[in-house]
């Protein structure tokens, strides 16, 4: 039986937490900055959950995580 191949983009952009999940980056912070609020822009820095709803799509990207 041939390995399970990890979808390399996926592997880049989500990590597995301790407790089984996936946590995530967000978006909207790489251009455009100047009109974005200090507040707005420290908050975007954060790292997220992936919604439960996702999990189940994420793990079939990820096998071996």
């Amino acid at each position: 039986m041939p390995k399970m191949k990890t979808n390399s983009g996926a592997a880049k952009r989500f990590k597995r937490t301790a407790s089984g999940g996936f946590k995530r980056g967000q978006s909207h912070l790489r251009h455009i900055l100047t009109k974005k609020s200090s507040k707005r822009k420290r908050q975007l820095g954060e790292m997220l959950e992936v919604h439960q709803n996702d999990v189940h799509m994420v793990r079939r990207l990820l096998p071996y995580s």
